[in-house]
């Protein structure tokens, strides 16, 4: 049965960064062409914007064809950024601003993949429950230090719409679907895809930590997942060792046996990935990265990265 707005058409309209991923884009926008076809007439109507208006090419190297950003009274019921690649070549001020004119006319506003961090520099995430694809979370919160995202598959919190981007837009399609034309409508869509298996708004974007590092002790697990946590201001292994609830020295043979490295050389590896992340995706100085990753001085840290890298910080930002 469908709901009492099911006889209109939707505007929904997406707004692609050069470098978007394909796989974001096609997830969230098939359900709704499927969405049409099985209502036998249109339900949704999709437009496809860029940031000049000149068709868009996706990191894949796929062009796909858009027009200007839409205008003030564009008539758009929802507006999607969907972004991928590097946040520091995000600058699209004109982005920023339509979607802050959306937001003012009570458009409801969406990001895929890398497009929350555009909703936060537009100022549309604050106070708001949101997410954003894991690999762009630690450049969030370098940029916008009051935002916190939470890592889900996607967010909805009234009137704005994140999701981690990748197949996740199956899953917050079927629920923004359901919303509109019912659950077993939805569920009609979403098996058109063969997508079987809808998962919760909070389901992870990665694997466990236990699949991730093939670990399954919980004391080993507790403390991997306290490095994590812990990259600006690392723990010692005493520390570290009172969370697993065991001596340093057993601790250091959890290390060896199941990971077949030591304590320390595992946090390094954990910050250093992290610093990885940081050089490619934000504006951070070389410097700013060397203190957000917990290294005492940046020649201690340029050391280290080169080590792990084979090249200079400064180089692999370069790259």
């Amino acid at each position: 049965m469908y709901s009492s707005d099911s006889r209109n058409v939707q505007e929904i309209g997406f707004i692609l960064i050069p470098g978007f991923a394909l796989m974001s884009y096609a997830s969230a926008t098939e359900p709704l062409r499927a969405a049409n076809l099985l209502a036998g007439r249109e339900i949704y109507r999709l437009s496809i914007f860029s940031p000049d208006g000149a068709p868009v090419l996706s990191s894949s190297g796929v062009s796909v064809p858009a027009e200007p950003l839409p205008a003030r009274g564009s008539g758009l019921g929802t507006a999607f950024v969907c972004a991928g690649g590097l946040p520091r070549d995000w600058r699209y001020p004109g982005v920023l601003a339509c979607l802050r004119q959306l937001a003012r006319e009570g458009v409801r506003i969406g990001g895929i993949s890398g497009g929350p961090y555009l909703m936060a520099a537009a100022g549309l995430l604050a106070g708001r429950d949101f997410t954003i694809h894991w690999e762009h979370a630690a450049a969030l919160l370098e940029a916008f230090p009051d935002l916190t995202p939470h890592q889900a598959r996607f967010m909805i919190d009234g009137n704005r719409i994140t999701c981690g981007g990748g197949i996740a837009p199956l899953d917050m399609m079927h629920v923004l679907i359901a919303e509109r034309m019912g659950p077993d409508f939805a569920r009609r869509v979403s098996d058109w895809y063969l997508h079987t298996e809808v998962n919760e708004p909070a389901a992870p974007q990665r694997a466990s930590l236990a699949e991730r590092y093939g670990v399954h002790h919980p004391g080993l697990l507790s403390v991997l997942e306290r490095m994590e946590e812990t990259i600006e201001m690392p723990l010692g292994r005493t520390a570290m060792a009172r969370i697993a609830g065991v001596t340093t020295r057993h601790l250091d043979r959890l290390f060896s046996a199941h990971l077949g490295t030591t304590f320390l050389d595992q946090y390094h590896r954990i910050r250093l990935q992290h610093a990885h992340r940081l050089l490619k995706q934000s504006p951070l100085s070389v410097s700013e990265i060397a203190v957000a990753t917990g290294f005492s001085s940046l020649s201690h840290f340029s050391r280290m990265f080169r080590a792990a890298y084979g090249i200079a910080p400064r180089e692999a930002r370069r790259e």
